[in-house]
C-alpha cells in the first residue's frame, strides 16, 4: 500500500533531516561538523534543520567550550530514538509492500 508512507513523520521524511537522524542514530552524540560533514549540509540549513528536530524533541543541543572553542554536540534523544525506530519500520512496509 504505497498510501502508508502518507502516515510517515514527515518530519523525519524531509531528506535533509533524514540524514541528520540517520547519522545521530548510529552513535552517543556527534559534533556539529562531524554531521554537517557527513551530511553536506550548509551550516545555516543543518542548524534550521537541527532546530526544527530540537522543537519536536527528537534531537537535543550540548553547547560547550574546548579550551576556547566553541564545540557543539547533537544527541538524538530517546524520543527521537523512538520516532526514528517508527519510521524506519513505516518505511521498510511501504518498500516490502512494493511488486517485485
Amino acid at each position: 500500500d504505497v498510501g502508508a508512507i502518507a502516515s510517515l513523520d514527515k518530519l523525519i521524511h524531509e531528506p535533509a533531516r533524514l540524514a541528520i537522524m540517520m547519522v545521530l542514530y548510529v552513535v552517543d552524540g556527534a559534533d556539529f561538523l562531524y554531521v554537517k560533514t557527513q551530511t553536506k549540509l550548509t551550516n545555516g540549513n543543518l542548524s534550521s534543520h537541527v532546530g526544527k528536530l530540537e522543537e519536536a524533541g527528537y534531537v537535543e543541543i550540548e553547547k560547550t567550550f574546548q579550551g576556547k572553542m566553541p564545540r557543539t554536540i547533537l544527541r538524538m534523544t530517546d524520543a527521537g530514538r523512538g520516532a526514528f525506530r517508527i519510521y524506519l519500520n513505516g518505511m521498510r512496509d511501504v518498500m516490502n509492500g512494493l511488486a517485485d
